[in-house]
């Protein structure tokens, strides 16, 4: 909440914006990726095993419920360890884009291997305009376009056909079970909306408020992780897997 995060018409409009964000985004993104699954997600694969959990959406961007065990699961926002060309929509892993980023910066790295920065928790890191002034950034190697994470930034639109996959397992689901996220915008409040309208029950665990508490028929204000891990663990067999896998199945990548 320190900051403003950049809009996808910020990150367009300059050379210079796109040096600021991967300036900050590169010398972040180690702690990022070292981040490993919560109780919260670790609960959530094994109610995905138990055949209480059909499928999942995230609004998160880090893959942690797939390192977890979530097979079913949709990346609402796309996903942060992986790059997209906006011009010929080659997707590269983030890895890789690090490597060339690192080739290309080694004497930035040194002038500023004395003076650390800040790590934020979004896999940012804190850097000034002129700290990233002289950051080399990278094209495709493909067609030579501007490259972006494979996430959907602040004034963008969800995919069209991530959308429909997501409201299609909402609208063929026997409740909605939203955790861990106030709602706050449009991409997940819709899908609470679709639910109520569809009279299928929501149940939320939330620490404070949410946009969709008045539609919901159960609401635990608590920590998820702690409220998760207290289920007890299933004590039928569960319904047949023929009966519990959607015609879409495993994990889904749409452009990829």
């Amino acid at each position: 909440m320190r900051r403003k995060p950049m809009t996808i018409a910020e990150f367009l409009r300059s050379q210079e914006n796109q040096q600021f964000y991967w300036a900050r985004s590169f010398r972040g993104w180690e702690r990022f990726a070292a981040a490993r699954p919560n109780a919260t997600h670790s609960a959530l694969a094994t109610l995905e095993r138990e055949q209480r959990v059909s499928f999942l959406i995230t609004q998160n961007v880090d893959g942690l419920h797939q390192q977890a065990g979530s097979t079913r699961v949709l990346d609402l926002h796309g996903r942060n360890d992986r790059v997209i060309c906006l011009d010929c929509r080659h997707v590269i892993e983030r890895e890789a884009l690090q490597q060339v980023l690192h080739t290309l910066n080694r004497k930035w790295l040194l002038r500023r291997s004395e003076s650390p920065s800040a790590q934020l928790a979004d896999g940012d890191s804190e850097l000034s305009r002129e700290d990233t002034s002289d950051f080399q950034i990278a094209a495709c190697n493909v067609c030579g376009g501007v490259l972006k994470p494979d996430v959907v930034f602040f004034g963008e639109s969800v995919p069209a056909d991530v959308v429909a996959m997501a409201m299609g397992q909402v609208e063929s689901s026997d409740g909605l079970l939203v955790v861990g996220s106030t709602l706050t915008v449009w991409s997940g409040y819709r899908f609470a909306l679709a639910a109520s309208r569809l009279s299928i029950p929501i149940a939320i665990i939330n620490r404070g408020a949410t946009r969709a508490d008045e539609l919901a028929f159960l609401k635990v204000d608590d920590e998820c992780g702690a409220v998760l891990s207290a289920v007890p663990p299933s004590t039928s067999k569960g319904r047949n897997e023929s009966d519990s896998t959607p015609e879409h199945s495993n994990e889904y990548h749409p452009r990829s």
